[in-house]
C-alpha cells in the first residue's frame, strides 16, 4: 500500500511515525491530489526536488480543510524516515529557506530534546521572510526565526500537536546542554579587545598615565582589574538574562495553560451543542413516530368505517331481497284468491263440514306461528327469534 510506513522505519516516541499526525489530518492528506500525484514513490533522494519546489508553508485551509504541500511532504518524511544526516543537511541548507523549515519541522517531531535545541536554536539568526497560508486560505508574512520560536515554545504548529519538550534551563541544570551562546557574543568580545588595546595605547602615550605608572600603578594590574570588573558585569548580565528567561518561560507556561483551558471550554461547548443536536433529532423522531401512529389510526378508522358501510350495504340488500320476495308472495296469494273467487265451487257435502270447521283452527295456528317473530324480514332478527322461541322467550320486533 502507498500509505504504509516503511517496514525498516523505527518507532518514534513509542509509536508509528505516521501516528504523530492526527488521524483526521492524515486521512485528508491521503485523499489529497498532491499526495497521490506528487508524493507517490518518493525516496529520500527525490524528496529534495519536491522540497525545493515549495513556495509556502502551513497546515490546512479552506472550508474542507485541505492540507498544504508542506504537510504532505512532512507526512512523506515520516513515512520513509530519512537518515538523520539528510535531515541535518536540510537544516543547514542556506540557499532554500523552505527546505530548511521542512527539516526543522521534521527534527522537532522526531528528534530528541538535545537534538531539537542543538539544531534549531542556531536558526534564530535567520531572518528571511516566509509565506504562511492561514486557515482561511489567505497568505501572511512571517520569518524563519518566528517559525523556529513557535516550534520551540508552542504545543501546536501547522495543525499538528508537537511532542512535549523540556525547558532549556532544566536541561542546563542536568548538564545535558551548555548555556546558550549568542551569535553576537563574539562580536562583543572583539570590540571589547579593540577598546582595551586602544586604551592601552592611549595610556602609554598619555603623560598622566606615565606619572601614575611611576607612582606604582602598573598597567598589567589595571588590565587585570578591568578584566575582573568586566567579568563581574558579564556574570551580572547573565544572571539578569537568566532571570528574564525564567520569567519568560513562566509567562509561556501561563499562556499555554490559558490556551489549554480555552480548548477545554471549546470542547465542552462542542459537546453541549452535540447533545442539543442529538436531543433535537430525538424529539423530531418522536414527533415523526407520533404522526405515523396517528396516520395508522386514521387508516384503521377509515378501514373500519368502510367495512361497516359494506356490512350495512349487504344488510340493506338482504332486506330489500326479502321485501321483494314477500311482495312477490303477496301478489301470488292475491292472484290465487281472485281465481278462487271467480270459479264456481260445488256444493259442500255434509261430510265436508268437519273440514270447514277445522279451517279457522288452522288459521289461528298460522297466526300463532307468525306471532313468534320467525317471519321477520331481517334474516338475523328472524334467526334470533327462532333461538328465543326455542328457549321460551319473547320474540324481537
Amino acid at each position: 500500500m502507498a500509505n504504509r510506513t516503511d517496514p525498516a522505519a523505527k518507532s518514534i516516541h513509542g509509536t508509528n511515525p505516521q501516528n504523530l499526525v492526527e488521524k483526521i489530518l492524515r486521512s485528508k492528506i491521503y485523499q489529497n491530489t498532491y499526495w497521490k500525484e506528487q508524493c507517490f514513490g518518493l525516496t529520500a533522494e527525490t524528496l529534495v526536488d519536491k522540497a525545493m519546489e515549495l513556495d509556502h508553508l502551513g497546515g490546512t485551509y479552506g472550508g474542507s480543510r485541505k492540507p498544504t504541500p508542506f504537510m504532505c511532504l512532512i507526512l512523506k518524511m515520516l513515512q520513509i524516515q530519512p537518515d538523520k544526516e539528510i535531515v541535518v543537511e536540510f537544516i543547514k541548507n542556506d540557499e532554500y529557506k523552505y527546505v530548511r523549515v521542512l527539516g526543522a519541522f521534521y527534527m522537532r517531531l522526531t528528534g530528541s530534546v538535545t537534538d531539537v535545541y542543538r539544531y534549531l536554536e542556531p536558526l534564530y539568526n535567520d531572518y528571511r521572510k516566509l509565506r504562511l497560508k492561514l486557515s482561511e486560505g489567505k497568505f501572511c508574512l512571517t520569518h524563519v526565526d518566528e517559525v523556529i520560536d513557535e516550534l520551540l515554545t508552542k504545543d501546536y504548529s501547522c495543525d499538528i500537536a508537537l511532542p512535549r519538550v523540556q525547558k532549556r534551563w532544566t536541561l542546563e541544570a542536568c548538564g545535558l546542554l551548555e548555556p546558550r551562546r549568542s551569535a553576537l557574543e563574539d562580536d562583543f568580545e572583539e570590540e571589547e579587545e579593540k577598546e582595551e588595546e586602544e586604551q592601552a595605547m592611549d595610556s602609554v602615550e598619555d603623560d598622566t598615565h606615565e606619572k601614575n605608572y611611576y607612582r606604582g600603578r602598573s598597567p598589567i594590574r589595571e588590565r587585570d582589574r578591568d578584566r575582573r570588573r568586566d567579568r563581574q558585569y558579564r556574570d551580572r548580565d547573565y544572571e539578569r538574562d537568566y532571570g528574564r528567561g525564567r520569567e519568560r518561560d513562566r509567562d509561556r507556561d501561563r499562556d499555554r495553560d490559558r490556551e489549554r483551558d480555552r480548548d477545554k471550554d471549546k470542547d465542552r461547548d462542542r459537546d453541549r451543542d452535540r447533545d442539543r443536536e442529538r436531543d433535537r433529532h430525538r424529539l423530531r423522531d418522536d414527533r415523526d413516530y407520533g404522526r405515523e401512529r396517528e396516520r395508522e389510526r386514521d387508516r384503521e378508522g377509515r378501514e373500519r368505517e368502510r367495512r361497516d358501510w359494506e356490512r350495512g350495504r349487504r344488510r340493506s340488500r338482504s332486506r330489500s331481497r326479502s321485501r321483494d320476495r314477500r311482495d312477490r308472495d303477496h301478489e301470488d296469494g292475491d292472484h290465487r284468491k281472485r281465481r278462487t273467487h271467480g270459479s264456481v265451487s260445488p256444493r259442500r257435502r255434509p261430510e265436508d263440514d268437519g273440514s270447514t270447521r277445522d279451517e279457522p283452527k288452522k288459521k289461528k295456528e298460522k297466526k300463532e306461528k307468525k306471532s313468534d317473530g320467525t317471519d321477520h324480514p331481517d334474516p338475523e332478527i328472524a334467526e334470533a327469534n327462532r333461538l328465543r322461541a326455542s328457549l321460551g322467550l319473547k320474540p324481537l320486533k
